[in-house]
């Protein structure tokens, strides 16, 4: 067994194997493998969507006794075609091409079934892909729960200005007047793709902004999107706004609705009680019709940081004897 640094995480470790995967439409899917190559297999799932994986995600497994698989979702990171290119076309870009791609990869992997780790809106591929293929998942692992729903979408993008109200009023003010009193999300999608180059990155940086203003009210909570690069930023919001603009394709309620297909698969919810943006009320949902599911609520963080990584590392380390 491995040994941890004081924040819960394992050593950096580099992959042994990588790759380009195409799943059609024309996009082609980054992914690696690192750890050991005969250890429990586990996909590690980012969020946005649009941020792309991170190395620091292999670290939370025990590098001796998982198989760790990360993958770019489509458009993101390493994976082509980039959302931050001039012109790009995302009609291909949905939560079920993104089910449709994790499978196609646990097949091109030879792996029979795998632990899914997901956290934020890597929480609600995790939990559609693990609706659609209850028989593929060992266990779950999900921290800063989201669902997707508009609720929620809808909480962050116009709600939150009530906790942010200055904040908020410059974001929505990054939109056309005759369009701040609807859906902000598709409102900035539009600006977002626009065919001037200063249009598109004035409201990727408009939306990175908000998106760090609204992420925390823990205290030590530091910037993370607006200080990205700019074709980041670019990438991510245009994502992100794709999906939460057509109700990250999902029926609304879905995931509740469908929880009992994952009856039976063990879970760790981990949520800190200082994320503001994304209430515990949808880890608490999910948790009271999720028996067999463990609900672990952080008092010291966020959407991240804080105790969040190791008690991240505390469940995958439970779970690593299992198969």
């Amino acid at each position: 067994m491995g040994s941890r640094s004081d924040d819960g995480r394992y050593p950096p470790i580099e992959p042994h194997e990588s790759g380009m995967l195409d799943v059609g439409d024309g996009h082609s899917l980054y992914w690696e493998v690192s750890g050991n190559p005969g250890g429990k297999p586990a996909v590690a799932l980012h969020g946005g969507p649009g941020t792309g994986s991170s190395p620091r995600m292999r670290s939370l497994f025990d590098p001796d006794r998982y198989r760790v698989v990360l993958v770019d979702q489509r458009s993101s990171g390493r994976s082509t075609p980039s959302a931050a290119d001039p012109v790009v076309d995302l009609s291909a870009n949905t939560t079920q091409h993104l089910v449709a791609d994790l499978e196609t990869l646990r097949v091109h992997l030879g792996i029979e079934r795998w632990l899914v780790w997901g956290a934020s809106w890597g929480v609600t591929l995790a939990l559609a892909y693990a609706q659609a293929y209850p028989e593929r998942v060992t266990e779950l692992v999900l921290a800063a729960v989201t669902d997707g729903d508009r609720r929620r979408t809808d909480w962050i993008t116009r709600d939150m200005g009530r906790v942010f109200p200055r904040e908020w009023e410059r974001f929505r003010d990054g939109v056309p007047a005759d369009e701040r009193d609807g859906d902000l999300a598709a409102a900035y999608s539009r600006l977002l793709h626009d065919p001037d180059p200063e249009v598109r990155a004035g409201a990727a940086r408009r939306w990175c902004e908000w998106e760090d203003t609204h992420m925390s009210l823990a205290p030590d909570a530091e910037p993370y999107l607006s200080v990205a690069d700019p074709a980041f930023r670019l990438a991510f919001a245009r994502i992100v706004t794709h999906y939460w603009s057509h109700g990250s394709f999902l029926d609304d309620g879905q995931l509740l609705r469908d929880i009992e297909r994952l009856h039976g698969i063990p879970a760790v919810l981990i949520h800190g009680r200082y994320d503001v943006s994304g209430p515990l009320d949808t880890a608490w949902a999910l948790h009271r019709a999720w028996p067999g599911s463990e609900l672990v609520v952080l008092d010291d963080t966020g959407h991240r940081g804080g105790s969040m990584t190791a008690a991240i590392t505390a469940a995958t380390d439970r779970f690593a004897g299992g198969v």
